[in-house]
């Protein structure tokens, strides 16, 4: 292998890949709103949770603490104008279910709706929350996970992520991307390097 030279960038929030998540809530006055969210991901197994980084400031920050509960919406490729909208514009000032055509559905095991356009939702309830730095990470533990019949594999058991086609933000280029080819088979690829032990 060839080992090439690496140019420093600083200190800054840069990961690759970083999906692009809708955060569901209601409102205080029972209507729903969303956000668009890109630090986000699986931090547990057991219990099965996730956690979001946002800023207090948001309109969902509020609901999403009073509640106790919120929805992670995966949206597909083309949902990416609605999820570039719910990043930009506050609950405060717009309906964004509304304006992005998006039918609210309330949630079988928490509190919060979800939007019933996106292929794949996960169900939580906040169990930890705490500031770090200028963002509140909020964990949630998941309590179910819904997808769309067709959105699964050959097996039955699993969402295909190449018919999700989730969005994929670049934080350093401010662009959404699409998943990619398939490229090998995990916990299963690096099993003739584990055997040159």
């Amino acid at each position: 292998m060839t080992v090439k030279m690496k140019r420093s960038l600083g200190t800054m929030p840069l990961l690759y890949p970083e999906p692009t998540l809708l955060v569901a809530t209601y409102d205080a006055n029972d209507k729903p709103n969303f956000m668009t969210v890109a630090w986000g991901g699986i931090c547990a197994l057991e219990p099965p949770s996730l956690m979001i980084a946002i800023r207090p400031s948001r309109w969902t920050h509020e609901a999403l603490l009073t509640r106790k509960a919120f929805t992670i919406n995966v949206p597909s490729e083309k949902l990416v104008t609605e999820t570039d909208f719910g990043g930009i514009v506050s609950g405060r000032k717009f309906d964004k279910f509304a304006t992005c055509g998006f039918t609210a559905v309330q949630a079988e095991k928490v509190d919060a709706p979800y939007i019933a356009e996106c292929p794949v939702i996960l169900e939580c309830s906040l169990i930890k929350e705490f500031i770090h730095g200028t963002s509140k990470i909020i964990i949630g533990e998941i309590k179910d996970v819904k997808a769309d019949e067709d959105c699964f594999d050959d097996t039955g058991k699993f969402p295909d992520i190449e018919k999700i086609l989730p969005i994929i933000f670049d934080y350093g280029t401010r662009n959404y991307y699409s998943v990619g080819k398939k490229i090998a088979k995990a916990w299963n690829v690096g099993k003739p390097l584990a055997k040159k032990e």
